[in-house]
């Protein structure tokens, strides 16, 4: 028989050229089952219920010209009448009988499915519809999945059930919206053996960053027990991020951990096929799957991509019987892989509000409305277009009215959740896992739903302003000088990738320190001798999961530089050690107890001077120690260190043979430590400083304090502060002569070359090697300096 007019086809006779027979998901699982097995990439065996087994059943059973004047008579735009269709379509699609010959071919191929498992084995029903996954269309979740079904009876029930699915509400909805013709997208259903994931644990994964569009990352997210409820966005999971080219190379770049709250899982269940139970506060408090789980997914991530030479959207699952991972699903990513590169968009918001609501953000938008809160998708019908939609989590029904929404908040669900997936392929403001929107917002006031802010998305109070650029990056110039970016905050890395650049100049651990470590790294030295409960409490709250609370502080700061190296790879990424201020570092959770209260604290304990002095030493050898991790673990070498506020050539020598102690051997494994140049010392000893470091970095903010005796906090002398004093100039013309005589690199980090341009041209003008500049200043100075280095050279 022609394969095309097969009732069932096995996953061992599948491959990817099989859609319009099996649809995208089951061509998909078929080309994995038989083309990546040798390359260690598991999938459980099944079984499609072809396209043609479909059709043919419409047609025997007579319902395909119902179907057709129901549909004529449908107001796709009204969604009362799109329910009532759908329903009436969906009745006429069970009460009809599969014709028997089709029954039996199902039958058969479970007896074998069986044969292969065990008897009555559970296995998935899965609809694939043929039209599905398209390059530039999204059918994630529109038909419907039956887990843990066994038997005969149930199989062939549930089969009837997904044919049904072809007419689920927003399916009809999304096909009319992307113009395809109902009767020329047929179902095929999946029937696949059930990874007891009831047991362990589940998830979703892409090879690409889903925000940014950034490739080189693998994104996982996992929960405990079957992923449903990850799809549909019931749990906050954890989240990881994976590096893919160093991953590849042997090394082990988890370059971010999330622990999500993992409030629920779903379960077997004796009286239904499955049904949703409380994880323990102690499971809460775990990730779900291991490090060595979690680089083992992304390696399969990248050898699926590699495979379909396009970035995946992938379902995994791990067996709790077998302690094995298997890959469920996999489908081309839709969203971020079809974006144009060449233009960057970028959006920013011109007024400050209060912040009502925080969450996961997904993409990088802005918009604003009044808002609707909808608990119930039979309310659906008194959503108006332009509001924004708050709700507990949505579900593929709510599509008809979130193609309408300005923007979408939700209280449940994680970044691979329904409502992501669909916002992210519409090109909406999406914020998710807030746990209290729907509480805390106000029904039909005004907010502005923020994702341009990084990782977390705020709501705010009111209608706020806001512009969106937009950047064509082919005729952005090219410059001699590297223009580099200053870098604090992890979470906007990926994203700022895109903009034309050499590298980051300064990227600093104050950010993350304070955002993502918050407590003094001593309270965590000596956290077993703190006598305070309450702020013993605070630090184990923020610490979750963590019994040695200086690992705590190594693996998030390590992540946090991580996160940015990985996005610059393998250009060179300068991160400066910590250079808080005493009276910043005391106003860390603890810290009172470790900082002295000084008069000036500017011109203080700040800097080198902290790093060998016995206040702070061993705080400065838990920096060392994530620097080890990012570069020794990750495998990110792009990293160079650069020491702030060094007085002395003698506290250099001092810094650098602590450094040395803990495994950080200036120019072992190419390994470059820099020095600010911010003290007039560091100008005048140029010729000195050159001898134990690579390089210098100008930090004008500092040099032009101390250049012209003034306190830059100080209000009172804020109009003498200018960095483009002649003397400020002096110092740095000077300094870059210095360095390119002793054969060290010269960059600047300051504010300067950011807020004027004249500066930055004065800076290349000098020879200057690199000038680093705040992202949102990188193209409009770039423009600038290819015009001066022209005008030089003629």
């Amino acid at each position: 028989m022609e394969k095309n007019k097969k009732f069932i086809l096995r996953f061992d006779e599948l491959s990817i050229n099989d859609v319009p027979l099996v649809g995208g998901k089951n061509a998909s699982l078929g080309e994995m089952y038989r083309q990546l097995k040798s390359r260690g990439v598991r999938v459980p065996n099944g079984f499609a219920v072809t396209a043609y087994a479909y059709e043919y059943f419409i047609e025997k059973a007579g319902v395909k010209d119902k179907i057709k004047k129901i549909l004529e008579k449908l107001n796709f735009h009204n969604t009362r009448s799109l329910m009532a269709s759908g329903q009436k379509i969906r009745n006429l699609i069970l009460k009809s009988k599969i014709p028997k010959e089709v029954e039996e071919e199902i039958a058969k191929a479970y007896k074998e499915l069986c044969r292969e498992y065990e008897r009555n084995t559970d296995v998935a029903v899965r609809s694939s519809a043929t039209a599905e996954d398209l390059p530039d269309a999204s059918f994630a979740g529109q038909q419907e999945t039956y887990l843990n079904i066994k038997g005969e009876k149930e199989l062939l029930k549930s089969c009837k059930k997904c044919f049904a699915s072809l007419f689920t509400n927003r399916a009809i909805s999304y096909r009319e919206d992307k113009g395809f013709d109902h009767f020329k997208i047929a179902l095929s259903i999946g029937i696949q053996k059930m990874v007891r994931s009831d047991l362990s644990s589940s998830g979703v994964m892409f090879s690409i960053d889903t925000e940014s569009g950034f490739k080189d990352a693998v994104f996982i997210t996992s929960s405990y027990g079957l992923g449903e409820n990850i799809v549909q966005g019931k749990v906050n999971p954890d989240e990881f991020y994976v590096h893919k080219p160093t991953l590849m190379k042997g090394f082990k770049p988890i370059i971010q951990k999330d622990l999500g709250e993992k409030e629920i899982k779903m379960v077997y269940d004796k009286k239904k096929p499955t049904k949703n139970t409380k994880v323990s506060e102690k499971q809460r408090d775990e990730f779900s799957i291991t490090d060595d789980e979690v680089l083992k997914l992304s390696k399969w991530a990248v050898i699926i991509e590699e495979h379909y030479k396009k970035p995946m959207d992938i379902e995994w699952a791990k067996d709790g019987k077998l302690k094995q991972l298997f890959i469920v699903q996999a489908r081309p990513e839709t969203v971020q892989s079809q974006r144009d590169k060449k233009v960057l968009e970028e959006y920013v918001l011109k007024q400050k509000g209060k912040v009502i609501v925080e969450g996961n953000s997904v993409g990088n938008k802005i918009g604003a409305g009044k808002t609707n809160i909808i608990e119930d998708v039979k309310d659906i019908h008194n959503f108006k277009k332009g509001e924004v939609l708050i709700t507990d989590m949505t579900d593929p029904d709510w599509e008809p009215i979130m193609k309408i929404a300005s923007a979408i908040v939700t209280n449940r669900g994680g970044r691979t959740c329904h409502a992501a997936i669909v916002s992210r392929e519409l090109g909406i403001p999406c914020i998710v896992g807030t746990n209290n929107a729907t509480s805390k917002i106000k029904n039909k006031k005004d907010v502005t739903v923020s994702c341009a802010d990084g990782e977390r998305g705020h709501v705010y109070s009111g209608i706020l302003k806001y512009e969106v650029k937009k950047f064509d990056l082919d005729v952005i110039p090219k410059t001699r000088t590297k223009i580099m970016m200053n870098l604090g905050n992890p979470e906007s890395a990926f994203e700022q990738s895109f903009i034309p650049n050499e590298g980051v100049g300064l990227a600093r651990e104050e950010f993350i320190i304070n955002s993502y470590i918050k407590v003094h790294p001593n309270a965590l030295i000596n956290f077993s001798k703190i006598k305070d409960k309450e702020l013993k409490n605070k630090i184990e709250k923020l610490t979750g999961g963590y019994k040695n609370k200086e690992q705590f502080f190594i693996d998030k700061l390590a992540e946090g530089i991580g996160m940015i190296a990985a996005a610059f790879y393998p250009k060179d990424v300068i991160v400066r050690t910590s250079d808080f201020k005493s009276n910043e570092y005391a106003g860390l959770i603890g810290g009172k107890d470790y900082e002295p209260d000084e008069d000036n604290p500017m011109i203080g304990w700040r800097g080198a001077s902290r790093y060998y002095k016995e206040g702070y030493r061993k705080a400065f050898e838990l920096e060392c120690k994530a620097f080890k991790k990012v570069r020794d673990e990750f495998g990110l070498k792009n990293v160079k260190i650069m020491i702030p506020f060094c007085r002395t050539v003698d506290e250099g020598k001092k810094v650098l043979e602590i450094m040395q102690k803990n495994g950080l051997k200036r120019g072992q494994q190419g390994l470059e430590v820099y020095v600010m140049c911010e003290i007039p010392s560091n100008v005048i000893l140029a010729d000195e400083f050159a001898k134990i470091f690579d390089g210098f970095s100008i930090g004008s903010n500092d040099l032009t304090q101390l250049v012209l005796g003034l306190d830059r906090d100080s209000e009172i002398v804020s109009d003498i502060y200018d960095e483009r004093n002649l003397a400020v100039k002096r110092f740095v013309k000077q300094v870059i002569n210095k360095a390119r005589k002793n054969n060290r690199k010269i960059g600047i980090c300051g504010q300067a070359p950011s807020d004027f341009p004249d500066f930055a041209q004065f800076l290349v003008e000098c020879g200057i090697d690199s000038i680093s500049l705040n992202p949102d200043s990188v193209i409009k100075t770039r423009i600038k300096i290819a015009e001066t280095e022209k005008k030089i050279s003629k």
